[in-house]
Protein backbone atom coordinates (compact mmCIF):
# COMPACT_ATOMS: atom_id res chain seq x y z
CA UNK A 1 0.00 0.00 0.00
CA UNK A 2 1.23 3.23 -1.17
CA UNK A 3 1.77 5.99 1.34
CA UNK A 4 0.51 9.16 -0.77
CA UNK A 5 1.85 12.81 0.25
CA UNK A 6 1.15 15.19 -2.59
CA UNK A 7 3.39 17.50 -4.18
CA UNK A 8 5.21 18.26 -0.78
CA UNK A 9 8.80 20.33 -0.65
CA UNK A 10 11.59 18.91 -1.64
CA UNK A 11 14.61 20.63 -1.23
CA UNK A 12 18.22 19.52 -2.81
CA UNK A 13 21.47 21.18 -2.95
CA UNK A 14 20.73 23.48 -5.69
CA UNK A 15 17.38 23.17 -6.25
CA UNK A 16 13.73 23.72 -4.23
CA UNK A 17 10.89 21.19 -5.88
CA UNK A 18 8.15 22.88 -4.70
CA UNK A 19 3.73 23.24 -6.15
CA UNK A 20 2.89 25.36 -9.03
CA UNK A 21 1.39 28.93 -8.36
CA UNK A 22 -1.32 30.64 -10.48
CA UNK A 23 1.51 33.48 -10.85
CA UNK A 24 4.29 31.01 -12.67
CA UNK A 25 2.24 31.24 -15.69
CA UNK A 26 4.66 34.02 -16.64
CA UNK A 27 8.05 31.99 -15.82
CA UNK A 28 6.83 29.58 -17.40
CA UNK A 29 5.87 30.77 -20.37
CA UNK A 30 9.10 32.48 -20.71
CA UNK A 31 11.48 29.69 -19.18
CA UNK A 32 9.75 26.44 -21.82
CA UNK A 33 6.29 25.81 -22.16
CA UNK A 34 6.99 28.59 -25.83
CA UNK A 35 9.54 26.78 -26.58
CA UNK A 36 9.33 24.38 -29.82
CA UNK A 37 12.85 22.96 -29.37
CA UNK A 38 11.63 22.34 -25.12
CA UNK A 39 8.48 20.64 -26.82
CA UNK A 40 9.47 19.16 -29.97
CA UNK A 41 9.39 15.21 -27.90
CA UNK A 42 6.84 16.18 -25.49
CA UNK A 43 3.54 14.95 -25.51
CA UNK A 44 2.05 18.46 -25.50
CA UNK A 45 2.89 21.10 -28.30
CA UNK A 46 4.68 24.49 -27.39
CA UNK A 47 1.81 27.14 -25.74
CA UNK A 48 0.69 29.56 -28.26
CA UNK A 49 0.36 32.22 -25.56
CA UNK A 50 0.47 32.84 -21.94
CA UNK A 51 -3.44 32.00 -21.96
CA UNK A 52 -2.51 28.33 -22.27
CA UNK A 53 0.12 28.39 -19.80
CA UNK A 54 -2.37 29.80 -17.40
CA UNK A 55 -4.97 27.06 -18.41
CA UNK A 56 -2.78 24.45 -17.31
CA UNK A 57 -1.64 25.71 -14.10
CA UNK A 58 -5.21 25.68 -12.86
CA UNK A 59 -5.49 22.28 -13.62
CA UNK A 60 -2.04 21.74 -11.78
CA UNK A 61 -3.10 23.37 -8.98
CA UNK A 62 -6.94 21.89 -8.77
CA UNK A 63 -5.25 18.38 -8.46
CA UNK A 64 -2.61 19.29 -6.02
CA UNK A 65 -6.57 19.02 -4.05
CA UNK A 66 -5.72 15.36 -4.00
CA UNK A 67 -2.70 13.45 -2.22
CA UNK A 68 -1.55 11.53 -5.17
CA UNK A 69 -1.17 14.15 -7.45
CA UNK A 70 2.31 14.79 -7.93
CA UNK A 71 3.62 17.78 -9.95
CA UNK A 72 6.54 19.93 -9.34
CA UNK A 73 8.05 22.95 -10.67
CA UNK A 74 11.61 22.99 -10.58
CA UNK A 75 13.37 26.61 -8.93
CA UNK A 76 16.80 27.07 -8.41
CA UNK A 77 17.28 28.02 -4.79
CA UNK A 78 18.94 31.72 -5.79
CA UNK A 79 15.75 32.28 -8.11
CA UNK A 80 12.66 31.83 -7.26
CA UNK A 81 11.14 31.64 -10.52
CA UNK A 82 10.27 27.44 -11.97
CA UNK A 83 12.95 26.71 -14.89
CA UNK A 84 10.99 23.09 -15.45
CA UNK A 85 8.58 20.80 -14.15
CA UNK A 86 8.79 17.30 -13.00
CA UNK A 87 6.15 14.66 -12.05
CA UNK A 88 4.68 11.60 -12.08
CA UNK A 89 1.75 9.87 -13.64
CA UNK A 90 -0.05 6.46 -14.45
CA UNK A 91 0.65 5.93 -10.19
CA UNK A 92 -0.71 2.52 -10.08
CA UNK A 93 -1.28 1.47 -6.45
CA UNK A 94 -2.18 -2.44 -6.92
CA UNK A 95 1.47 -2.83 -8.27
CA UNK A 96 3.28 0.08 -6.91
CA UNK A 97 4.53 1.47 -9.04
CA UNK A 98 4.87 5.12 -11.61
CA UNK A 99 6.05 7.12 -14.34
CA UNK A 100 8.09 10.13 -14.43
CA UNK A 101 8.09 12.73 -16.72
CA UNK A 102 9.79 16.07 -16.93
CA UNK A 103 11.31 19.16 -19.09
CA UNK A 104 13.04 22.04 -18.42
CA UNK A 105 14.17 25.37 -20.60
CA UNK A 106 16.70 25.43 -22.60
CA UNK A 107 19.06 27.78 -21.34
CA UNK A 108 19.14 25.61 -18.03
CA UNK A 109 20.21 21.83 -20.08
CA UNK A 110 23.52 20.58 -19.69
CA UNK A 111 23.53 21.85 -15.72
CA UNK A 112 22.98 18.53 -14.15
CA UNK A 113 19.33 20.24 -12.93
CA UNK A 114 17.39 17.62 -14.11
CA UNK A 115 19.46 14.72 -12.71
CA UNK A 116 19.52 15.98 -9.54
CA UNK A 117 16.32 16.58 -9.26
CA UNK A 118 15.22 13.56 -10.98
CA UNK A 119 17.30 11.60 -7.98
CA UNK A 120 15.32 13.63 -4.98
CA UNK A 121 12.04 12.48 -6.90
CA UNK A 122 13.44 8.86 -6.91
CA UNK A 123 14.49 9.29 -3.17
CA UNK A 124 11.05 10.77 -2.32
CA UNK A 125 9.15 8.02 -3.84
CA UNK A 126 10.99 5.03 -2.85
CA UNK A 127 11.41 6.43 1.17
CA UNK A 128 8.19 8.91 1.13
CA UNK A 129 5.56 7.16 -1.01
CA UNK A 130 6.72 3.17 -0.76
CA UNK A 131 6.85 3.15 -4.81
CA UNK A 132 8.36 -0.36 -5.96
CA UNK A 133 9.22 0.39 -9.52
CA UNK A 134 10.14 3.65 -11.33
CA UNK A 135 9.84 3.91 -15.03
CA UNK A 136 10.57 6.92 -17.56
CA UNK A 137 10.53 7.20 -21.44
CA UNK A 138 11.92 9.01 -23.61
CA UNK A 139 12.00 9.52 -27.61
CA UNK A 140 14.69 7.93 -29.20
CA UNK A 141 15.57 11.35 -31.08
CA UNK A 142 16.38 12.93 -27.38
CA UNK A 143 19.60 11.09 -25.86
CA UNK A 144 19.71 13.64 -23.36
CA UNK A 145 16.85 12.81 -21.48
CA UNK A 146 17.87 9.03 -21.95
CA UNK A 147 21.46 10.16 -20.42
CA UNK A 148 19.78 11.77 -17.77
CA UNK A 149 17.87 8.36 -16.61
CA UNK A 150 21.36 6.56 -16.89
CA UNK A 151 22.86 8.78 -14.45
CA UNK A 152 20.55 8.23 -11.87
CA UNK A 153 20.86 4.90 -12.25
CA UNK A 154 18.41 4.08 -14.03
CA UNK A 155 18.59 0.61 -16.62
CA UNK A 156 17.33 0.19 -20.34
CA UNK A 157 14.97 -2.05 -20.68
CA UNK A 158 13.47 -2.17 -24.09
CA UNK A 159 12.81 0.04 -26.98
CA UNK A 160 9.06 0.60 -27.92
CA UNK A 161 8.83 0.57 -31.40
CA UNK A 162 6.59 3.08 -33.47
CA UNK A 163 4.78 3.56 -29.88
CA UNK A 164 3.91 6.88 -29.80
CA UNK A 165 2.55 9.45 -32.99
CA UNK A 166 4.77 12.74 -32.64
CA UNK A 167 3.20 16.19 -33.72
CA UNK A 168 5.10 16.32 -37.10
CA UNK A 169 2.87 13.13 -37.66
CA UNK A 170 6.15 10.20 -37.61
CA UNK A 171 5.78 7.56 -35.21
CA UNK A 172 8.06 7.57 -32.71
CA UNK A 173 10.16 4.77 -31.01
CA UNK A 174 10.55 5.45 -27.24
CA UNK A 175 13.40 3.77 -25.11
CA UNK A 176 12.50 2.76 -21.49
CA UNK A 177 13.94 3.01 -18.43
CA UNK A 178 13.21 1.79 -15.04
CA UNK A 179 14.79 0.94 -11.27
CA UNK A 180 13.05 -0.52 -8.48
CA UNK A 181 13.48 0.31 -4.84
CA UNK A 182 15.36 -2.78 -4.39
CA UNK A 183 18.19 -1.93 -7.10
CA UNK A 184 18.09 1.86 -5.87
CA UNK A 185 18.94 0.89 -2.52
CA UNK A 186 22.04 -1.52 -3.50
CA UNK A 187 23.45 1.16 -5.90
CA UNK A 188 23.37 3.18 -2.76
CA UNK A 189 25.13 1.14 -0.45
CA UNK A 190 27.54 0.98 -3.36
CA UNK A 191 28.36 4.54 -3.72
Amino acid sequence: MLNHKGTVIIETERLILRPFKQNDAEAMFKNWCNDIEVCKFLSWGPHKDIYDTRDILKEWTEGYLENNSYNWAITLKDKNEPIGSIGAFNVCETNERCEIGYCIGKSFWGKGIMTEALKALLNFFFYEVGIHRIQLRHDVKNPGSGKVMQKVGMIYEATLNEFTKRRDGSFGNLDLYYITKDIYFKNLNRA
